[in-house]
């Protein structure tokens, strides 16, 4: 079976973007996407930071169905301590059914102390533990929404519950039923869960409730510790990991050749947003420990150039594939490789050529660990 692709869509849009742009080129990426055969595209929940302005994913979903045929869709993530349960789960059934099917779900704890506070939620109550608190009680309440039994729960964060409806007995009645709000086809919608530390929680959230596990590539040696520890709370639930689910979060490019990419990533949008957002903020936080253990340098002698050369998925058709080929020998391998979304507002035509090219000369010729590469395959039917 070979890789898919997805867009993971944060959207990194320089200051200055207006709403409107933001907006425009969300639903732009999508078409673009949904044409090359992308299989999903993941939009960010993200309220408070000037670089990543999107409060509401749902608004570019719902524009990008009516424009989209086959790729699927999903927040990536609501921020679960940052919504009434109820009110969400009644918005999340009713987007899934207008996308019929081309739905799923991403649900996080939330990254930004700045959008937390937003919330009410401040000083210790922004810890680790207490937020993914949060994350379960409201998993909880929406599952018991979705499920349309009578049922009132008074819980930690929030109250809700579900009326018992009186049997309807006339025509009349009929008109005063509740609204069905369930997900497309009465069932649950796929979870996914992102996570970026070597040892997080969110990994085995994920891995507890079969959720499908997205990680946000943080260096070889986490990446495979993502999986080790949702594989292990997978089995201890009862149920099978499948490397096929796993989505892996990366800067990709791809260019007609190895030179044209690398001064594409350089010289454009990628490169600006890394100089003067990303790079401090990973240097920050410690974020970029992990590619400079890697590469066994020090974290702060990690610059672009390094990121392109040693780090980010930059090059030709040909050279893009190995490098996912010998990332893949050396972690085990995922399911869809999910690209990080870029600023290319002012011209798309370089950023779209790279994810057509991703989407048609690179992905099919990946194959999962232990599965015939598509052209040995072809060989063995021809024999």
């Amino acid at each position: 079976m070979a890789m898919d692709t997805g867009l993971i869509f944060h959207p990194y849009m320089r200051p200055g973007r207006t709403a409107r742009q933001t907006f425009e080129w969300g639903v732009q990426s999508s078409i673009a996407c949904d044409k090359a055969g992308f299989d999903s595209m993941m939009i960010s929940e993200h309220a408070s930071q000037i670089w990543e302005n999107i409060p509401n994913p749902e608004l570019i979903i719902a524009a990008a169905a009516l424009q989209t045929k086959t790729i699927k869709f999903a927040p990536m993530a609501h921020i679960l301590p940052h919504h009434n349960p109820t009110k969400l789960a009644m918005m999340v059934g009713w987007l899934s059914q207008i996308l019929e099917g081309r739905y799923f779900m991403g649900i996080g704890a939330g990254a930004y102390p700045l959008a937390s506070y937003m919330h009410g939620i401040r000083g210790e109550d922004q810890n680790t533990e207490h937020l993914n608190e949060m994350v379960r009680e409201s998993l909880s309440i929406m599952e018991k929404i979705w499920k349309r039994e009578p049922f009132f729960f008074e819980g930690k964060y929030w109250d809700a519950g579900f009326p018992e409806e009186e049997v309807a007995l006339t025509e009349e009645d009929e008109q005063h039923k509740l609204a069905n709000y369930a997900p497309w086809g009465g069932s649950f919608p796929e979870f996914a869960v992102t996570g970026f530390s070597a040892n997080s929680p969110s990994m085995r959230l994920a891995g507890e409730k079969n959720f499908k596990p997205v990680s946000i590539f943080s260096g070889e040696e986490a990446l495979k510790r993502h999986w080790d520890i949702y594989s292990e709370a997978n089995i201890k639930a009862g149920f099978t990991p499948d490397r096929q689910r796993h989505a892996v979060s990366q800067t990709v490019f791809v260019g007609d050749t190895d030179a044209e990419a690398k001064k594409e990533v350089m010289e454009g949008p990628i490169g600006y947003c890394f100089n003067k957002y990303l790079i401090p903020i990973w240097r920050r936080f410690g974020m970029m420990d992990g590619f400079a253990k890697d590469a066994g340098i020090d974290p702060l002698k990690a610059d672009l150039e390094f990121l392109v050369d040693r780090v980010f998925v930059v090059g030709s058709p040909d050279t893009v594939v190995d490098k996912i080929n010998t990332l893949f020998d050396k972690v085990g391998g995922w399911g869809t490789l999910q690209i990080e979304a870029h600023d290319y507002y002012d011209d798309p035509s370089p950023w779209f050529h790279s994810l057509e090219l991703a989407a048609k000369e690179v992905a099919p010729r990946i194959s999962m660990p232990g599965a015939k590469p598509a052209a040995k395959q072809m060989e063995a039917q021809a024999a």
